[in-house]
């Protein structure tokens, strides 16, 4: 069975279309899969919308957070959760379209641990692009991973991940970063454990509003990579 995750904060008005989406794709493949909407302490109608498909749809299960803990928390408590035998962690906006899941899978089938969704290969197509400083940020990050935490990955931050389901469980259960700085985490935890990472080119589509804060965000992502990089 595939387990797909999805952390939910506040988004009661793009959810039922990312929802419905998924279930769209899913089922017309005839896959067993389950969909963990995991609230992460939302303040508007999210909760409503998640129990509405659980009840609609029974492959649909909800996990919620009683407080906003950020990304890395909300997918860490899907992922104890999940009972797939793979493990797809993705926004709630699927900037990265669920048919995508198709290339992933091949490279799981091919040997990888982890298959990650990338912005920067030769291959993906940008449909939709972010602005310009914002594309200028994430590329300047992403160095600074490969540098210090992550050689050889180019794109860390696209939030469209499949695991196998025993590397998701080990590399989540420890995580330290709650928020949006989970990624170069997981997967450093990963390549230290001498799993397999694979770097899979895709379509992807800037869906906005987005709640990155430019310098904030960047910052405490910057923060954990380090904290990460030399506390081991």
């Amino acid at each position: 069975m595939l387990s797909v995750v999805i952390p939910c904060y506040n988004e009661e008005q793009r959810l039922p279309r990312t929802i419905e989406q998924i279930e769209r794709y899913l089922d017309g493949k005839e896959t067993a899969y389950e969909l963990i909407l995991v609230d992460d302490g939302s303040a508007d109608g999210t909760r409503q919308v998640m129990d509405a498909a659980s009840e609609r749809h029974a492959s649909v299960r909800v996990e919620a957070l009683p407080q906003n803990r950020g990304k890395g928390r909300a997918l860490a408590v899907g992922v104890a959760a999940a009972r797939g035998d793979e493990i797809l962690v993705t926004d709630a906006d699927l900037s990265t379209p669920i048919e995508e899941l198709d290339k992933l899978q091949a490279a799981l089938a091919g040997g990888a641990g982890v298959a990650i969704a990338s912005r920067a290969l030769r291959g993906s197509r940008v449909e939709v692009s972010q602005p310009a400083y914002r594309v200028l940020m994430g590329k300047g990050f992403n160095l600074i991973v490969q540098a210090v935490l992550l050689p050889g990955i180019w794109d860390t931050q696209c939030g469209f991940k499949l695991f196998q389901a025993d590397v998701a469980r080990r590399v989540f259960a420890h995580l330290t970063t709650d928020g949006f700085g989970y990624d170069p985490e997981v997967l450093y935890r990963a390549r230290k454990q001498g799993v397999g990472i694979a770097e899979v080119p895709v379509v992807w589509r800037n869906s906005a509003p987005t709640k990155v804060s430019p310098v904030k965000s960047s910052l405490d992502m910057l923060k954990h990579v380090l904290r990460v990089r030399f506390r081991g």
